[in-house]
């Protein structure tokens, strides 16, 4: 067992380097290396711009584990050392050496932001009481827990990144907590995000909230992250931001009356609800400047556009494949397929749009991949002129256009293609109903040899050759199957008489109907009133029924509420009503709606999220 936990030790050696992000000038902090292996001859950077405390402190740990019959083993050994700034600024510490398995190895770099010390020092709370232990005490206690819970030590701040931007163009919009000398537990429900009306936005997950160490106003905070998203503004002038409200559990140590040793040693602690309030904030939005190119569609951000014909040399009747991608940061969701001019006599396909895109605080980016895809039926020379894709640039502040080349396609004709035999081909995966052969409607008579067998003589089926067994299974197979259906359709009927079961086990289908009669009606080109209005109606069908909810009482409200008591995440949540506020929006102003294939595909995928929720 020793030998195999030594070869385990040497399948493959890490050595970290590990500190915090942030220090405070003056204030001891510690930076270990740890590797997973046995080692020696340890050497230490040069720690300049730090005070050489304390250390190196080496420990060592192992552990050996069976799961299923498998050993596996672990060891770390560790080396801790006590630094302290000298100085603000940002340093980098230099990577260590160490020896194991035979070999020198290098730890990673550390980069640590030395912050200033607070301008004042926190205010000590005095007992400035008189009286017996016990009323000093008590004031005591009140008095530290109205100095440590205020607005100087805990407090929220609404941060963007720019408060004056173009229409459509991207801002990072963050609630921030600062606290310092209080500990806050937790985040109660009593939270209150501002609609962002005249934006569009595109909320951050955050995931596990991490706190950092900040220098702000002359102190050092804690900071976190709260609450992010990313903002799109419709409209140009001055948009007020409401102020957002949260709500936190502070836990604060008291300082009353020591009745035992245990209270003195460890001291008592107590919770304090305190409302945070984030505030408002203006942006003002200037509009997009005259002179818009003529294919500009409301594209606005940085891009670039690649693009690729598959061949050029062709036959009639054989398919012919465009792809662009348009990739960048900027309002990607927005940004509509460009048209592509086909010569007369191709047939045209629906183009195929793949949407890759990726939400960061640094905006939205990715790639619009775009596969067009046209047959031509007749011989010749063609030219597909240039396919352009025009968007205001926000770091140029200007618009530009990006084009892709003039194609010239020589179609020759095809084995098949005659003038009294024109033999149609099918495109694998596009929307178009089945091509039908017209030349053949006459099939040939199978002239091979027909293999035949003898079929068994009545005889050989008589009673007598069968056992009494079989005969028996004769009887009761059908009253078996018949017992099982009996069953079945009694538990159906019972189940159709609950309404709002039928309703919940049907949701998915309603749904998915409406969502394919919304593309029957893009596809047809009919009116986008027609189509958001056949969006709204399968999510608001689909949350109606799995949620339970009458038409009647139906609401945006009511549908969250029911959402978070059911444990869905905040995401979601915040998708659900963007995806419903989007169609109810664009039902009633459609000239100014988004485009409707995103729209589709994100109501498609949300229902997909919901069912894998299992509401």
């Amino acid at each position: 067992m020793f030998l195999i936990t030594l070869s385990a030790f040497a399948d493959g050696v890490v050595f970290q380097a590990q500190a915090p992000k942030q220090v405070v000038v003056g204030r001891p902090f510690q930076l270990t290396y740890t590797i997973n292996q046995r080692a020696r001859d340890f050497q230490a950077p040069d720690f300049e711009h730090f005070d050489h405390l304390a250390g190196p402190y080496q420990s060592q740990s192992s552990s050996t584990s069976f799961v299923n019959g498998k050993m596996t083993s672990s060891f770390t050994l560790t080396y801790t050392y006590t630094l302290m700034a000298t100085e603000e600024g940002t340093f980098t510490i230099a990577p260590a050496r160490v020896k194991a398995d035979g070999d020198y190895h290098t730890s990673n770099g550390v980069r640590i932001t030395v912050l200033p010390e607070d301008e004042q020092p926190q205010a000590q709370v005095t007992n400035t009481g008189s009286g017996s232990r016990s009323d000093g005490a008590d004031r005591s206690d009140k008095s530290d827990r109205s100095d440590r819970v205020n607005s100087e030590n805990i407090f929220m701040r609404t941060i963007v990144t720019k408060t004056q931007v173009h229409e459509q163009e991207a801002l990072l919009l963050s609630y921030k907590l600062y606290f310092a000398g209080v500990d806050v537990a937790q985040f109660t429900n009593n939270t209150k995000i501002p609609e962002f009306t005249g934006f569009l936005k595109q909320v951050i997950e955050t995931g596990d909230i991490q706190t950092e160490l900040e220098h702000y106003n002359g102190r050092n905070y804690q900071t976190a992250v709260i609450y992010q998203t990313l903002l799109y503004p419709q409209h140009s002038g001055d948009i007020r931001i409401e102020p957002a409200s949260f709500e936190a559990v502070l836990r604060v140590q008291t300082r009353g009356q020591v009745r035992s040793i245990f209270d003195d040693f460890f001291g008592s602690y107590t919770n304090v609800t305190r409302p945070l309030t984030a505030p408002a904030v203006t942006i003002h939005v200037d509009p997009l400047p005259s002179g818009k190119p003529a294919g500009f569609s409301g594209g606005v951000g940085s891009f670039q556009m690649i693009q690729s014909l598959a061949q050029q040399d062709i036959t009639t009747n054989e398919a012919v494949t465009l792809h662009i991608d348009i990739k960048g940061t900027g309002n990607m969701k927005l940004i509509k397929t460009p048209a592509v001019d086909w010569p007369e006599g191709f047939e045209v396909y629906d183009p195929k749009v793949t949407n890759n895109f990726k939400t960061t605080t640094a905006g939205m980016s990715g790639t619009k991949s775009i596969e067009y895809l046209a047959i031509p039926r007749a011989a010749g020379d063609y030219t597909i002129p240039p396919v352009t894709f025009s968007y205001f640039d926000t770091k140029e502040k200007v618009y530009k256009t990006l084009s892709t080349p003039e194609y010239t396609l020589h179609v020759r004709r095809g084995a098949n293609d005659t003038e009294s035999n024109n033999v149609s081909t099918s495109y694998t995966g596009v929307n178009k109903e089945d091509i039908k052969t017209i030349g053949s409607d006459i099939r040939y008579i199978y002239t091979g040899d027909v293999k035949t067998s003898t079929a068994p003589s009545v005889s050989a089926l008589r009673p007598s050759t069968l056992s009494k067994g079989i005969l028996s299974m004769y009887y009761l197979v059908p009253f078996a199957i018949g017992l099982l259906l009996f069953f079945i359709f009694y538990r159906r009927i019972k189940e159709n008489a609950d309404q709002n079961r039928v309703r919940y086990k049907k949701a998915n289908k309603v749904a998915q109907k409406r969502l394919k009669q919304a593309a029957k009606l893009l596809k047809d080109g009919a009116s986008k009133e027609a189509f958001y209005m056949e969006i709204e109606r399968a999510a608001f069908s689909y949350l109606s029924d799995r949620l339970s909810i009458p038409t009647s009482d139906m609401s945006k409200d009511t549908v969250a509420s029911l959402l978070r008591e059911k444990k869905v995440s905040e995401q979601i949540i915040n998708e659900v009503m963007d995806v419903l506020s989007t169609a109810e929006f664009a039902r009633y102003a459609p000239s100014s709606a988004s485009d409707e294939q995103a729209l589709y595909a994100r109501t498609a995928q949300l229902i997909d999220t919901l069912e894998s929720e299992r509401l």
